[in-house]
């Protein structure tokens, strides 16, 4: 989920966002572009010592990392059709340590330091990018996350109690009909503060 901030006061805490944004896109390139097994093991073990470091709470971290399983749990059977054991492994491995580092930078930044950074990042170019409108943007998109992720939640257990637990349209025109009323009301309290065009 994201915008789940655990306070603590570690190393990993304590590095500035703007550090820890270009670490984190650092590692996830250099991983990325990995193609040995054990290069991606040895990954592994630097991206568990870091959330030793964190001292994150296991529960926690396992939340954050679980989703991903899912997709891998079909993923990974098709990538060993058409690509092999190897190839398969090998993306699983990348995708769970890119999640997993993600979630890491979430889990120990607040989101205001983020949107602290992207503004600082973006400075330098004002005069081609208003990086107060992309902070709001990158906000607002933080917010919005979560809040669709509570509407589909909301909607498949009206779907479930109606009995529509089969209907594809019995999900997608409520979530649909119910994030574009989202998006009207955000809208109309923006322009309501001045941030209108």
């Amino acid at each position: 989920m994201i915008g789940v901030f655990h306070p603590g006061r570690s190393l990993v805490h304590r590095t500035p966002a703007l550090a820890k944004l270009g670490l984190l896109a650092v590692l996830v390139t250099v991983i990325a572009l990995q193609t040995s097994l054990v290069a991606l093991a040895v990954a592994s073990g630097l991206v568990a010592a870091l959330f030793v470091v964190a001292r994150l709470p296991v529960g926690l971290v396992w939340r954050q990392i679980v989703p991903i399983l899912w997709l891998l749990a079909f993923a990974v059977p098709v990538q060993v059709i058409f690509g092999g054991w190897e190839a398969a492994a090998t993306m699983a491995v990348r995708l769970v340590l890119a999640v997993a580092l993600a979630a890491l930078y979430t889990l120990t930044t607040p989101v205001t330091a983020t949107l602290d950074a992207m503004q600082a990042l973006l400075r330098p170019l004002r005069r081609w990018i208003d990086a107060d409108r992309v902070g709001l943007t990158l906000a607002l998109t933080i917010r919005c996350v979560p809040l669709l992720a509570d509407i589909v939640r909301e909607v498949l257990e009206a779907r479930k109690a109606r009995g529509a637990e089969g209907s594809v349209m019995a999900l997608a025109v409520p979530v649909i009909v119910r994030a574009l009323q989202t998006a009207e009301h955000l809208g109309d309290a923006l322009t309501a503060r001045g941030f209108d065009d």
